[in-house]
């Protein structure tokens, strides 16, 4: 199976530079563009299933996708695909210090909110289910946090890569399961 995995387009804290992890806010108008511009550039694929995050940035991300193409396929929201919960650090600047910090203790939950783990004991069975699923290309609309985890899933990545990993707002990655 083939997956493609996609980050929702531009937000308005996105454009801010904040850590935006389960605050529901909407695509700007950019992202929107984005998302136009990202349908046109899944052209080529055969899209046999969606699955988007319950959160509104990839629900309207992949609604966008599924217009502009036309799509006939089945369309799920998963719920474990939720961005990850940043706690105390939900809104603060990325380049905030205490932040940087306590990204790189992935193990430790960050303050009212998860962990690296934690987010990686949601997905990861999400991921190896997916193999029961017969159809051969799986769209995944999803969140930074999220596709860093998944990344990791099929990538090896150093502590340092793993803290760092960032994906453009509708950056595509392809990994084949």
């Amino acid at each position: 199976m083939k997956i493609l995995l996609v980050r929702h387009g531009e937000t308005d804290w996105n454009l801010k530079n904040k850590v935006l992890g389960r605050t529901d806010i909407p695509l700007n108008e950019k992202g929107i563009k984005q998302a136009e511009i990202l349908a046109e550039q899944l052209k080529a694929n055969k899209i046999d299933i969606m699955i988007t995050s319950p959160l509104q940035r990839a629900i309207e991300t992949g609604a966008i996708i599924t217009e502009k193409l036309n799509l006939d396929c089945e369309c799920i929201i998963e719920s474990c695909l939720i961005e990850q919960n940043y706690g105390i650090f939900e809104g603060v600047d990325r380049n905030d210090a205490q932040y940087q910090n306590a990204k790189r203790n992935f193990f430790s939950k960050y303050k009212d909110g998860e962990s690296f783990l934690d987010v990686a004991a949601r997905v990861y069975p999400f991921i190896k289910g997916l193999s029961k699923l017969n159809v051969t290309t799986c769209l995944i609309v999803t969140h930074n946090g999220i596709c860093r985890i998944i990344s990791n899933y099929f990538e090896n990545m150093t502590n340092e890569e793993f803290a760092t990993f960032s994906m453009s707002n509708c950056e595509i990655k392809e990994y084949v399961l």
